[in-house]
């Protein structure tokens, strides 16, 4: 490594953030960049491992020690270079990974770990600000076309990749612009969407076309995709929510936390939050504001976060999320040993704008008045016992807990079940496997139909962003083989192998 006592020297800083206060006002990113000098120590800590167990830790087998080198020496062309060949989209990943790799950091063993997500992004930014990214045509084309369904990021990363193998990709996309839950999932203040768009127009200069407002099973007969493409790649996502069937569920005020986030991307991009753009039946029929309302949050995850951000900025009169399960531990324990992914207490920077949080709390009753609007909701604590392993195994109720909260909206952020079944998974009969998703072999990404694919949470249920971008590209290096015969395309294990030789 560039420096090999940088991790003694120094320790482990983040960019600055806006004040509070300033970022409520608006829903831009507010993270700063590290300084050339400060950017120069981070990467320094970078150890000289006699085996990275980052590389692990990485879904997509980023060489992150290697392109930490290349940043220490100011070679960020080179950087650029190490970090695209495994990871196409580094500005997303950058932004919004719960970064795995540095949880099986060697340095987090007794110091905190380097900040490789920080780096990453910053590496990225770099190479468009000094124009080391390039459109990545490819040399030939094979003249065999491939449909993309879904355009989140394991639909994009199956396209790009596709693309760059020769063929001919179009990607199909039931919105109105393309991204899937990068452009209407995630809030602008984590993901500012010129960021999606930037991509976007880089992909379609490489030769990719996107379809919009091309709901596939809806208005899209799949039977038309069989017919012209000679293979499909389904990455639709994970896309049915958890609901909570309790009494009251009914009424006014309870939604679903997607549609709540949904209708607030569109708002910021200067859309209308009510039009129909995914061509359902279900679409909401007025707006889902938080402002001046006592906000809950109903899990503890990501999406709940997003939304007591969301529900901030909105101007909410009071922000609470619960969790079912007990209070994560701030530091490892015996059975979260390095480098396993620990599950730990997670604080936001959303939480950190303000929100009260319960852990081990179940909400029993949807409580409304008598227009049939939500007023508060019933709630009990629960005990928790854990098993053998140290995870909580059961609970019961706690005697005595159960009250009341004020609450005019309640937000559902529970995790998704399983890909929308209804229009193309029913028209197809594919087969599914025990929790609803699209059954495919992680061997081949084939469903039960030999030409079609399957990648993302479709396949594999709800994950990280980062494993759709590697599902993604495993699943183009088989749709390229079946294609082909052979791939021209690096596996992940390849770019693992190589970073050790």
């Amino acid at each position: 490594m560039g420096k090999i006592t940088g991790f003694l020297e120094f320790t482990r800083e983040m960019p600055g953030k806006k004040p509070v206060a300033d970022r409520l006002k608006h829903y831009n990113e507010f993270v700063e960049r590290y300084s050339e000098s400060k950017l120069n120590e981070q990467s320094a800590r970078c150890m000289d491992c006699g085996v990275p167990f980052c590389h692990s830790g990485c879904p997509l087998g980023n060489v992150i020690p290697e392109f930490n080198d290349a940043v220490f020496r100011k070679n960020y062309e080179e950087a650029y270079s190490i970090l695209a060949s495994t990871n196409n989209f580094p500005e997303f990943t950058g932004r919004i990974c719960p970064a795995p790799c540095e949880s099986a950091c060697v340095l987090g063993i007794n110091q905190p770990p380097v900040a490789i997500e920080e780096i990453e992004k910053h590496i990225i930014e770099i190479a468009f600000e000094k124009g080391f990214v390039k459109p990545r045509r490819p040399l030939v084309r094979t003249g065999k076309k491939v449909a993309v369904v879904g355009s989140g990021p394991a639909g994009l990363a199956a396209a790009a990749q596709l693309n760059y193998a020769g063929h001919l990709v179009t990607v199909f996309e039931r919105d109105d612009a393309p991204g899937g839950l990068l452009r209407y999932g995630i809030p602008d203040f984590k993901l500012e969407k010129w960021v999606v768009d930037r991509r976007i127009s880089l992909l379609e200069e490489e030769g990719v076309i996107f379809r919009c407002l091309a709901h596939v099973g809806v208005n899209i007969n799949i039977n038309d995709l069989l017919r012209e493409y000679n293979a499909i790649v389904l990455a639709g996502g994970s896309t049915a929510p958890r609901d909570l069937a309790i009494p009251g569920r009914e009424l006014n005020g309870v939604h679903f936390a997607m549609d709540f986030l949904k209708q607030n991307n569109k708002r910021v991009a200067g859309k209308n939050p009510l039009i129909n753009s995914a061509i359902e039946s279900n679409i909401l029929t007025e707006e889902v504001l938080a402002t001046g309302k006592n906000v809950i949050v109903i899990g503890g995850g990501d999406t709940g976060s997003d939304c007591v951000g969301t529900s901030n900025r909105h101007g909410a009169l009071s922000v609470t999320q619960f969790e079912l399960m007990p209070k994560p531990p701030e530091n490892r324990t015996q059975h979260m040993p390095w480098p396993s992914y620990p599950m730990l207490l997670k604080t936001t920077t959303s939480h950190e704008e303000g929100a009260q949080r319960h852990w081990a709390v179940a909400t029993k009753e949807f409580i409304g008045d008598e227009n049939g609007n939500l007023k508060a909701l019933k709630v009990v604590d629960l005990e928790w016992t854990a098993s053998a392993d140290g995870r909580p195994a059961q609970f019961t109720e706690v005697k005595g807990s159960e009250r009341e909260m004020p609450c005019e909206l309640a937000l559902l952020a529970m995790g998704f079940v399983h890909p929308q079944h209804s229009g193309m998974i029913t028209e197809l009969a594919l087969d599914t496997d025990a929790r609803g998703n699209v059954k495919a072999s992680e061997k081949d990404y084939k469903t039960s139909i030999s030409k079609i694919f399957s990648a993302g949470d479709m396949r594999r249920g709800q994950s990280l962003v980062v494993w759709a971008i590697s599902e993604g590209r495993e699943c183009a290096r088989k749709v390229d083989e079946f294609l082909m015969g052979a791939s021209i395309l690096e596996a992940k294990e390849d770019s693992i192998l190589q970073a050790f030789a």
